[in-house]
Formats: C-alpha cells, sequence, structure tokens
C-alpha cells in the first residue's frame, strides 16, 4: 500500500488518510477543488478555443467532409484533458496543481489511465443528469468524495511537499 505521503499511522482499513487522525489531509479540499476546476474550466475553453481553429482549416480544407469526425473530437477536450492530467506524474490538473490538491487511488497509488478516465467519465455523467446537484454528497462524508469519486475508487487530499532529512554537512556552521 503506498502512502499519501503521510504517516501509515494515520490510515484507516481502505488505505485513505483518516479525517479524525489527519484533519490537515481534507483540510479545505472542497473548496480548493470547487476553485481548481473553475481553472480548469478556463484552461479546457482556451485548448477549445485554439483546437476550434485547427479543426476549422481542417473542415475547409475538406470541403466540410471531415465535419462530424471533428466535431466528435472537439467533445473529447474535457474527457481527454482530465483523464491525461489525472493519470499523469503529478495526479492533479493544471487547476488542482494551483490550489494543492491531487487525486489518489483509495489505496494511496496515483491512479493508472484507466481509474481516471473511468473517474473522469463518471463525473460528467452524474453531473450531466444531475444538473450538478449530485456533488452536494461531499456535504455528507467524511472524506469529501463525491459520487463519482466513490465509484472509481479514487480520493482527493491535499498534496503536502515531501519532507526531506536535513543532510548533515561535514563542517560546522
Amino acid at each position: 500500500m503506498a502512502s499519501f505521503g503521510y504517516a501509515s499511522t494515520f490510515y484507516d482499513d481502505r488505505g485513505m488518510p483518516d479525517p479524525a487522525a489527519l484533519p490537515e489531509a481534507y483540510e479545505g479540499v472542497l473548496w480548493r477543488r470547487t476553485l481548481a476546476y473553475f481553472v480548469d474550466l478556463c484552461v479546457i475553453g482556451v485548448i477549445a478555443v485554439l483546437c476550434w481553429i485547427v479543426f476549422a482549416v481542417f473542415w475547409v480544407l475538406s470541403f466540410g467532409l471531415l465535419g462530424p469526425v471533428l466535431w466528435f473530437l472537439f467533445g473529447l477536450i474535457p474527457l481527454a484533458y482530465h483523464t491525461l492530467l489525472l493519470s499523469g506524474p503529478r495526479s492533479a490538473t493544471v487547476g488542482m496543481r494551483l490550489f494543492d490538491v491531487e487525486l489518489r487511488s483509495v489505496t494511496g497509488e496515483r491512479p493508472g489511465f484507466l481509474q481516471a478516465l473511468i473517474q473522469t467519465a463518471l463525473f460528467y455523467i452524474t453531473v450531466g443528469a444531475t444538473c450538478s446537484l449530485i456533488l452536494l454528497l461531499v456535504l455528507f462524508n467524511r472524506h469529501k468524495r463525491t459520487l463519482h469519486d466513490m465509484l472509481a475508487g479514487t480520493v482527493v487530499v491535499r498534496r503536502f511537499p515531501v519532507r526531506r532529512a536535513t543532510a548533515q554537512h561535514p563542517w560546522p556552521a
């Protein structure tokens, strides 16, 4: 079992940091996660504008024949953005990095590509189907997990810098 960067004595059976023993792992996660998503929306918007310009050129060059394929690819931009960054080495999107939160598997490891894809797809499906009301679930559980987090087996926690032991200098200071 991997650690979240916290001491291993503060975990419950599933490997997630216990909020009672380690409250700083979840401190401010709700508002940080919300603000991070708004940053991510802006980044996705910029990517979408750039892709729209490229796709428009391809659409004109193909005399409109690539239109359906390009619209399909255009719709995959948010899914690709979240999946690739969440399964990446930092386990966080650009917004999540700015607000010091990261996505982890319930066992503490970085989520793999498939787990990040499932988590992202479930996010868009559940939020779209419930007009975002499903996100209120975070107010009623101690790990601050949403439905898509629970179904995908992930948790969003605070990111803390890795504490390194201070090196002993061979000379006196």
